[in-house]
């Protein structure tokens, strides 16, 4: 059976903001806002994110939807060179139609994944920073537009106790997913398996919220070597997200939290079925003098249970699907970051389900249900069905331009500047574990 594209219904839970500069205006208190981080241009003609001695460029990777591969690079942007799509609610809203994405998670960029850019001495102004960029996303970025974008908030890292307490919060205001790190300890902090973390488990739990992890968000990039090629790093990423599943799974947060739950964002899905092999044969291997106790179920059973996987292109993921489990895989769009497909993204995703022999039941639980029920997210309280398919939306955005076309007037730097690039750039990581601007 031929799956058409324009009958999909797409809910995307990872896209990106590149956040405008009037984002802390409404809702930091006076007496922060002269020092909150406010975006700046450099003498390069360059916009940066500046909060003290820190600078966030916006890395090009982060902004490409509709330019030319050949623009796509690390060097910085000026927002006049990006979609205004990237950091415009209402043109985001416009880009989402045009590529028929019915609703949208939006991970945040120059605070990075978990907000380590706002753990800073003075914790209450880290807090303060904590709770407007929150406040902004779900009432101005994601209340503009009811039903087109489902809350996520960042969390307050550096405390257990104060992240519990937010997660409580903007669960009240409707956001029901948490942006959070792929690994604590990288970034300086408890691991996973130690108890400083338990009230915000309890937190996620009690409220229904997902912990959603993103790869790269521990900081670490996999440069086997100084000078391997910036391919290797790319090839690699998702490399880290399976060893957050691998350390959440076996740790005891999932037994003594049975009702939480994880997203693997960007993760991808055809590592998959080989890891659940592996863990089930790990357990029957090695359980005995471990001490691993799952209460006479497989791991592979127990990851079901917990762990949502997303994918943005990934046909072995698909074509495995029931190995995986149709209920733990959710799609991805990625805008605007390099590995989008928008704005045909949906034609990409309709053609490898069909090759695939996906059944409508399956098609709707991947492309929007299981989004809707882990989420806790209901669109359709707001845009009726027959408006909300790939087609529907498309039709409303006829007029709206997705012509790919060169936005840049920089010089382009030579492949060896940028393999020194992220040489740069990989070094800081493994040398500090810091955690940067996801690429």
């Amino acid at each position: 059976m031929s799956i058409r594209a324009e009958d999909l219904i797409l809910i995307s839970v990872d896209d990106h903001i590149i956040e405008p500069p009037d984002l802390f205006d409404a809702h930091l208190p006076e007496r922060y806002k002269a020092e909150a981080p406010r975006i700046v241009r450099r003498a390069d003609g360059a916009d940066v994110w500046r909060f003290g001695e820190v600078e966030v460029p916006n890395v090009a990777l982060n902004a490409v939807a509709g330019r030319p591969k050949e623009e796509y690079g690390v060097e910085p942007q000026s927002l006049e060179e990006i979609r205004p799509g990237c950091f415009m609610v209402d043109e985001r809203v416009k880009d989402m139609n045009a590529g028929g994405v019915l609703s949208s998670m939006n991970f945040p960029s120059f605070p990075g994944f978990a907000a380590r850019l706002f753990a800073v001495e003075d914790e209450g102004f880290g807090l303060a920073l904590v709770r407007a960029y929150n406040d902004w996303h779900i009432d101005e970025w994601c209340g503009a537009h009811p039903g087109r974008f489902i809350p996520m908030a960042l969390p307050v890292i550096w405390s257990a106790e104060k992240c519990a307490e937010e997660v409580r919060r903007v669960a009240d205001k409707g956001c029901h997913s948490l942006t959070f790190t792929e690994n604590p300890a990288a970034l300086g902090y408890p691991s996973f398996h130690d108890p400083y973390w338990d009230p915000l488990w309890t937190a996620v739990c009690d409220t229904d919220t997902v912990l959603s992890i993103h790869l790269g968000s521990s900081g670490q990039l996999n440069f086997p070597a100084p000078d391997s090629p910036a391919d290797v790093m790319i090839t690699l990423q998702p490399m880290n997200i399976q060893a957050a599943a691998a350390d959440l799974l076996w740790s005891r947060v999932l037994k003594e939290f049975p009702a939480i739950r994880i997203a693997l964002s960007e993760g991808g899905t055809g590592w998959v079925p080989y890891f659940l092999e592996r863990v089930d044969r790990t357990y029957d291997m090695h359980h005995l003098w471990t001490g691993q106790d799952f209460g006479g179920r497989m791991p592979s059973e127990v990851f079901r249970q917990h762990f949502l996987t997303c994918f943005i292109s990934d046909h072995t993921g698909v074509y495995l699907r029931h190995e995986i489990g149709v209920d733990n895989i959710s799609w991805e769009c990625d805008y605007p970051h390099s590995d989008s497909a928008w704005p045909g993204a949906p034609e990409e995703l309709a053609q490898v389900m069909t090759e695939a022999a996906v059944t409508p039941d399956e098609v709707a639980k991947i492309t929007h249900e299981n989004a809707m029920r882990w989420y806790s997210f209901d669109p359709f309280a707001h845009v009726a069905r027959e408006r909300a398919t790939v087609g529907a939306l498309r039709a409303s955005a006829a007029d709206h331009d997705v012509s790919i076309k060169a936005m840049s007037d920089r010089e382009k730097l030579t492949p060896e500047q940028m393999q020194a690039r992220w040489a740069k750039l990989g070094d800081a990581s493994a040398g500090s574990g810091a955690e940067k601007a996801s690429v």
